[in-house]
């Protein structure tokens, strides 16, 4: 792969010709002259340079928008290739959404870790949006949902499934059943996933199949935060099983189900539709499969 360009991206990234030398054990200098060559090639300024801030030109923009998938491209080829000779060894990039991936992930990765100790997973917690988008770009090699995402370049393929259910507070008359109309829930005041996020997307399905509407709506972008806020009594919720086990067992929260109706979703892994995978890729792929079925089963035996 060619070094200047390898050189380029990294100080795009870093935005600091200092933070690149480091991250490429070079000096300042021979990346100062690395661009320069870079610039003198393409005949063009890259970066505008200050005493306090790297940015790029729009010429530079442009090479760094193709450089980066050059240079992603080029490290996938000589993983997967590397593969074919070895045990299976390296960096596996991980990008989750917020239940599965702070509830649920870390517990995946812990065990695929004592079956492939030479594998080093690198997990990202962000919204399905951006993680569809960066499987494209091959910033992360896999991604996890739950959403189905419509993106040229990548599939989807459910692999477990998740239940929801209505969260109140300690001592709250709902504490005393358990499950409810959700008509009677009207004056409640509801704290919920903000709109946009997954969570958001199947709790707005669930009130248009239920014809319901709520009156008062309190949204936040975190799982922890609505726990804390039903918890501390200021409304109610509808929350994945994984998020309020801790607190239901510590009687801090109370969870029931709406009569007649579950409320489920599936989890998703997210994959670029490239037909070349790195052996981490696959196990880790084969590995969530398994992992998933016994924790189904595990639930079913409680």
């Amino acid at each position: 792969m060619d070094r200047l360009l390898l050189t380029f991206v990294t100080v795009a990234e870093k935005r600091s010709f200092t933070r690149a030398a480091e991250e490429l054990h070079l000096t300042q200098s021979a990346v100062s002259r690395e661009i320069e060559a870079l610039e003198a090639e393409y005949e063009t300024k890259l970066f505008d340079r200050t005493n306090k801030s790297v940015r790029l030109t729009r010429a530079g923009e442009i090479l760094y928008y193709h450089g980066k998938n050059i240079v992603s491209e080029y490290y996938t080829a000589y993983r997967i290739i590397s593969d074919l000779t070895g045990t299976a060894v390296g960096n596996l990039a991980i990008g989750s959404g917020y239940t599965f991936g702070e509830y649920l992930l870390p517990h995946a990765v812990a065990k695929f870790k004592s079956l492939y100790p030479l594998i080093t997973p690198k997990i990202t917690i962000m919204n399905s949006k951006r993680i569809g988008i960066q499987v494209l770009q091959h910033e992360v090699d896999l991604g996890i949902v739950d959403g189905k995402i419509e993106l040229k370049g990548v599939t989807t393929q459910p692999f477990a499934q998740d239940e929801m259910m209505i969260v109140a507070p300690r001592g709250h008359w709902l504490s005393r059943l358990d499950e409810v109309n959700i008509r009677d829930l009207v004056d409640e005041t509801w704290i919920l996933r903000e709109s946009g996020s997954g969570t958001r997307s199947v709790i707005d399905r669930v009130f248009r199949d239920l014809g319901f509407s709520p009156i008062s709506v309190m949204e936040f972008g975190s799982n922890q935060i609505i726990k804390e806020s039903v918890q501390a009594g200021l409304g109610i919720s509808i929350i994945s099983k994984w998020v309020f086990q801790k607190e239901v067992n510590f009687n801090l929260l109370h969870a029931l189900r709406i009569k007649d109706y579950t409320i489920s979703r599936d989890f998703f892994c997210v994959t670029h539709t490239s037909k070349f995978r790195t052996k981490a890729l696959e196990l880790f792929l084969d590995f969530l499969q398994l992992w998933a079925r016994e924790l189904d089963l595990n639930e079913k035996g409680m």
